[in-house]
């Protein structure tokens, strides 16, 4: 496929808009190495059928309905419009509270409101956990660490500094400590995502801005091309996964 074709497709993907939180769009054509543990397993061990759950940053609320929570006991932060907007016709109707909200600041609950709140991959301010939480209540919180696809965005974009380096397990648990929580579970995780299409790449890369800033694939496109020739002479390319698990309880 000659330059001019390349480009056509690539922007054609980048223009694919998605859905809640749902990379379907490229199932097939990337695969991440599993992580070690099951955040929906751990959320389950601590979940009880009569906790007030809050699940911050739900997305389109995929995952938290896949918990089978009571609804009358369910509620969901969402910040990003197109979001609240589906959160709004999906997860209303079935009697679960949705609130539009950012999560990095003041969250619109009352003290102690929660028994359990979740959090996969949405942005936290500890202080604000820990005042909505019921004393004895937990937090469990799967993030993508700072360190995220650094190596890739690098590949893709050239010169590339990490936004967010501080994003990393040890710099959350003395925070958690101080603030009056006992830490039950933590554990982080450097594994591989590799895509085996520029085109799934092209796509990705636009929807996660905050590790590709700025991306488009006129913008960066010697850095696709860059990994269209890798994928084409090793059948991928990969970057560096970082995660990181904690469930903490409030004393």
């Amino acid at each position: 496929m000659d330059a001019e074709k390349l480009l056509a497709y690539w922007k054609s993907e980048e223009a694919h808009a998605m859905e809640g939180w749902d990379f379907s769009y490229i199932e097939g054509r990337y695969r991440s190495d599993p992580l070690p543990w099951d955040y929906g397993e751990i959320v389950l061990k601590y979940r009880k059928m009569t906790d007030f759950l809050l699940d911050m940053g739900t997305g389109g609320g995929e995952f938290l309905l896949s918990l089978s929570h009571p609804y009358s006991r369910t509620t969901v932060t969402e910040a990003y419009l197109p979001n609240v907007k589906l959160c709004r016709e999906r997860l209303e109707p079935l009697g679960i509270t949705v609130v539009q909200a950012d999560c990095e600041g003041d969250l619109p609950f009352a003290d102690c409101t929660f028994d359990l709140v979740i959090n996969r991959h949405e942005s936290f301010f500890l202080p604000e956990v820990h005042r909505i939480l019921k004393h004895g209540g937990l937090f469990v919180t799967q993030q993508v660490g700072g360190m995220n696809n650094h190596d890739l965005s690098a590949l893709l974009m050239g010169s590339f500094t990490p936004g967010f380096p501080d994003h990393r397990l040890d710099t959350y648990l003395p925070v958690l400590h101080d603030l009056g929580f006992d830490i039950l579970h933590a554990e982080e995780n450097f594994g591989k995502m590799k895509f085996f299409d520029s085109g799934a790449l092209a796509w990705y890369a636009k929807i996660i801005q905050w590790e590709f800033p700025e991306f488009s694939a006129e913008r960066c496109f010697d850095g696709l091309m860059r990994c269209h020739r890798e994928i084409l002479d090793r059948g991928f390319v990969s970057g560096t996964e970082h995660r990181f698990l904690i469930a903490a309880q409030k004393k």
